[in-house]
């Protein structure tokens, strides 16, 4: 699924037009970027949890030349699954 077919799926479920849906989706996925840009994690009860990890500087190899570069630091976003969702996954 998309983002498209998510839009289409709330308007369905909701009861809502597209652009209504469009911007119900926009609003949430805007809110959760905007927490994890502050740090913040974003549990989301029975479905999972989103939260920043960094990743510290490191050495890495060239594959090529085999010679050491500088690998910068980094953040990114982990989801772990809820034990409910995993649950429903596996028994599904």
């Amino acid at each position: 699924m998309n983002k498209s077919e998510l839009i289409e799926q709330v308007g369905e479920l909701t009861g809502m037009d597209r652009r209504q849906a469009g911007r119900a989706v926009e609003a949430v996925l805007g809110t959760i970027r905007g927490a994890l840009v502050l740090g913040d994690k974003v549990s989301l009860v029975g479905f999972g949890s989103f939260e920043t990890r960094v990743r510290p500087a490191r050495t890495g190899r060239n594959p090529r030349t085999g010679e050491p570069v500088s690998v910068k630091s980094s953040t990114s976003v982990r989801f772990t699954v809820s034990p409910a969702l995993k649950k429903e996954l596996n028994n599904g």
